[in-house]
């Protein structure tokens, strides 16, 4: 395991320090842009319903996440945030909301529509209590349209209906699957975004706002070149087995030791005689197949028939320090047990460490800036309803209205 001290000039106050965050989403993709907002500074509450809370508590059991004792996946998503529970549906559940929601600068939900109208959680009912209140929406499909209604999780409404699946998938294959939660993680950037946006607009002019985004169009937009395409009524062929390539220069290639290259040569005339002499096949630069970028493009399958033992003669620390050495676009192929060990995730802040024992290394929302000090130390996710008291007690409440919610099942 490498251990680095991260290098920085960063010692001014965290920009978000003194903003309050109510969560009230559930799953990943919204809980992930409170994350971030609570990474930089700001205090954030999440409120759950009775019972057994965000069902991202038990998302580690799901069979598609690595298993382990430690629920990472919830430490992950809630990191450092402060738990309460509420039943919206009571009377007095909905009062403390209220009472609370006139303190809180962003609000974030990902309620389904219906149900949003139903617990009179839209823009609308919450924004009387609160004027400057930034109200954050997170949805499947978005908020308009036939499906605005459809449940939607990153598998179906970022990766299956943006067209990613289709452009992984290899020609005459079975449709490619989608990984745990990589949607999600995207959206709640999108959503990060647009709420650093309304904290701007409102430092300009005092409003509160409501803003949003959504699987599908965040599925969309990470999809653009593709999308952009279709929208213009231009197609890529479905992709070619990796034996057929459309550029052997844009290929993976399997190492001696099993690692697997992945080529990106774009600027094939300046980069193919640099790869001619790292590969020590100088002979290709006068083979009539190879003299252009279209020649490599037409005889791309002879090319690539070509490379693979070429590749495979050798381990990967032997290309890596060859296609360095010339210049070449390359990449290693990782797998997921490199993660661990990778020094240049420490050196740049993509790998943190935490105050959790039981999980010392975490992984850092991709920001970095140059005015504001380091991030807050990533914590564990609180328990169920960790924090009522505490937070209704700041609230004004005193111990026996606390009881009395309680009684009346306000709190769970």
């Amino acid at each position: 395991m490498y251990v680095f001290e991260r290098k920085t000039s960063m010692s001014g106050q965290l920009p978000l320090k003194g903003l309050r965050v109510l969560d009230l989403a559930s799953f990943i993709a919204g809980p992930v842009a409170t994350t971030v907002l609570g990474d930089y500074g700001a205090e954030v509450i999440k409120i759950e319903p009775p019972g057994e809370g965000d069902p991202q508590r038990k998302l580690g059991q799901a069979h598609s996440i690595p298993q382990h004792p430690v629920n990472f996946c919830w430490h992950l998503t809630n990191r450092n945030k402060r738990a309460i529970v509420l039943d919206l549906k009571t009377a007095g559940g909905r009062a403390a909301f209220d009472r609370l929601a006139a303190t809180a600068d962003v609000m974030v939900v990902n309620f389904p529509l219906k149900v949003r109208e139903r617990l009179k959680m839209r823009y609308a009912d919450v924004a009387p209590l609160n004027p400057k209140l930034i109200y954050a929406s997170m949805t499947g499909y978005g908020e308009l349209g036939p499906d605005a209604d459809q449940p939607g999780f990153d598998s179906t409404a970022f990766f299956a209906r943006s067209g990613l699946l289709d452009a992984l998938t290899y020609e005459g294959g079975p449709p490619a699957f989608s990984l745990p939660a990589q949607g999600d993680q995207m959206a709640g950037m999108n959503l990060f975004a647009a709420i650093a946006m309304a904290l701007l607009h409102r430092e300009r002019t005092g409003e509160g706002s409501e803003v949003g985004t959504s699987l599908h169009a965040s599925g969309l937009w990470s999809n653009a070149m593709l999308a952009q395409g279709a929208l213009l009524g231009a197609f890529v062929a479905p992709r070619p087995p990796r034996t057929q390539p459309r550029s052997a220069l844009a290929n993976q290639y399997r190492t001696a030791d099993h690692r697997w290259i992945q080529l990106t040569i774009v600027r094939e005339d300046k980069l193919w005689p640099e790869l001619c002499q790292a590969i020590e096949r100088p002979e290709l630069l006068d083979d009539p197949r190879f003299q252009t970028t279209d020649d490599r493009r037409a005889h791309a399958p002879e090319l690539a028939a070509i490379l693979d033992p070429v590749f495979a003669s050798h381990p990967w620390l032997h290309w890596r320090l060859k296609l360095r050495h010339h210049g070449i676009t390359f990449g290693l192929l990782g797998v997921m047990r490199d993660v661990p060990h990778d020094e240049q995730a420490v050196a740049n802040g993509a790998v943190v460490p935490s105050t959790l024992e039981e999980m010392p290394r975490t992984i850092s929302a991709p920001i970095r800036l140059s005015f504001a000090a380091q991030p807050v130390t990533p914590g564990a996710g609180p328990g169920h309803g960790q924090h009522t008291d505490e937070v209704l007690g700041e609230l004004g409440y005193s111990a026996a209205e606390i009881e009395g919610l309680r009684a009346a099942g306000a709190l769970g």
